[in-house]
């Protein structure tokens, strides 16, 4: 969990505190709310396909998960150290992947799953990224009219909303993959 912020601390907090939208600490107040409350919007899913939907349950002892974390760990600090680019979630499943396959062979790993989770892997930064062109061009000319200083408080105060979005988001992705680990 704490690599996990390690990786997502520093592309989501500087904008709203740079912008002095919110303090440092009301900024992490604000993220842990919408990071706890997302399981209202979006449900337990991703906790569920890591939980279940990975590995095969029977073949997940304290050893396996042992593996799968040290494993994670490992990557996480290493990309880190050597700034690469990386996603903690990623290397979670991978871990578990791992560790799975080396106590149980192929046949532990639960297809499904697996092909869910890579899809969304591939698609979710191609959707986000026609999304925030959509939004960018829409938001462009809505405000083109717009003097500067009546756009800068309409942004400032719009960035709450961003964030809030973005943080149910995690929760709803991200954190709920500690949530998954936890429940096997």
């Amino acid at each position: 969990s704490f690599l996990n912020g390690l990786h997502v601390a520093p592309t989501s907090f500087p904008t709203i505190v740079a912008t002095k939208a919110l303090t440092p600490p009301q900024a992490v107040a604000w993220a842990a709310f919408f990071n706890f409350i997302a399981f209202l919007f979006i449900g337990l899913h991703v906790a569920e396909t890591i939980g279940k939907g990975i590995i095969d349950p029977l073949v997940v002892d304290p050893g396996v998960i042992f593996g799968a974390l040290i494993g994670a760990i490992f990557w996480n600090a290493l990309t880190w150290y050597l700034g690469l680019p990386s996603s903690s979630s990623h290397a979670l499943v991978g871990g578990l992947l791992g560790a799975g396959i080396t106590k149980g062979g192929l046949e532990a790993v639960v297809a499904s799953g697996v092909i869910k989770t890579s899809v969304a892997i591939f698609a979710a930064p191609i959707l986000g990224m026609f999304a925030a062109i959509l939004l960018v061009l829409i938001t462009s000319w809505l405000f083109l009219p717009v003097g500067a200083r009546t756009a800068d408080t309409i942004f400032r105060r719009l960035q709450l909303a961003s964030s809030a979005a973005y943080w149910i988001g995690h929760g709803a992705n991200d954190a709920q993959k500690t949530m998954g680990i936890i429940a096997v």
